[in-house]
């Protein structure tokens, strides 16, 4: 019989042993600190979307800036462009973060899912020793049987004078649990550790670090290193890509940069270099 802990209201909570709980005392001991960015670390059992969530808490007042809500399984998570995602409880790394850079220009704040994407390919890099990229604006990829495939998301909203960013990673997730067949995971890939209580504290100690230089630097992508070390790992630079673009319109072109304000820069035929600051990204060839 599996055990049930009377604190799961669901019975749930060691129903499946390669997906143990997260540790809630011990995360915070190991993220919220004086004078740290993290003050405050809350672990739900089950919640629709940790986004909306945290965005109705900053709404009413009750999260401060550092805030970060995990959440062991969603059932209404969201993506870019409202799309739903879910996934089996304690499968993944579900989280949100309260962030008020309230001295950075808001014409900057767009940087933040793409530092947000630096931060959690860095952190998963280091604790699950699996190679990581990014696609623009969101996605992160590893490499599974040797092709890409979607592993985790970001999706970032503004809260008043914040912004919600929103973090989704598979790690253990199994071949046959896949949404897609272009999905993936950190147990696929070859990770060397799927504990997911290191591989948060390494997602949320490379944010604060990243978060705290982009901070530092105003928000200067450039100054503080971000737009380098994002083009360095972004995987759509280099890439003949479609920019499927909002009023149903299409642009083919080589992505050739991230400018300055976190755009996709593409070269297309007509020897013209069009910006794309929003709009789904296909990569078509050399994938």
């Amino acid at each position: 019989m599996t055990p049930r802990d009377a604190s799961d209201p669901f019975g749930s909570r060691w129903s499946d042993l390669d997906r143990p709980p997260l540790n809630p005392a011990a995360l915070r001991r190991g993220l919220v600190r004086e004078g740290g960015l993290w003050r405050q670390l809350d672990v739900v059992q089950r919640t629709g979307s940790t986004n909306s969530d945290l965005v109705a808490r900053a709404a009413a007042g009750t999260a401060d800036e550092g805030s970060v809500l995990v959440a062991e399984e969603q059932n209404a998570a969201r993506g870019r462009l409202d799309r739903q995602w879910t996934a089996p409880a304690r499968s993944g790394l579900f989280f949100s973060v309260l962030l008020r850079p309230a001295e950075v220009p808001v014409a900057r704040w767009g940087w933040l899912p793409l530092l947000t994407g630096v931060a959690v390919a860095t952190g998963l890099s280091r604790a699950a020793g699996v190679d990581t990229a990014l696609k623009w604006p969101n996605d992160l990829l590893v490499t599974v049987d040797g092709e890409e495939r979607k592993a985790g998301g970001i999706l970032a909203e503004r809260a008043g004078d914040g912004v919600v960013v929103g973090v989704g990673v598979n790690v253990t997730l199994r071949a046959d649990e896949l949404p897609v067949p272009r999905a993936g995971s950190l147990a696929l890939a070859g990770a060397v550790s799927t504990d997911r209580d290191p591989l948060l504290r390494g997602v949320l100690r490379a944010l604060e670090d990243w978060y705290g230089r982009w901070r530092s630097a105003g928000g200067d992508p450039v100054a503080s290193g971000l737009q380098e070390t994002y083009a360095a790992g972004c995987a759509t630079l280099g890439r003949t890509v479609r920019a499927e673009l909002p009023g149903d319109r299409s642009l083919v072109g080589e992505a050739v940069a991230v400018d300055g304000d976190g755009r996709l820069v593409l070269a297309t035929d007509a020897g013209v270099q069009q910006p794309v600051g929003a709009g789904d990204i296909v990569h078509l060839r050399g994938v």
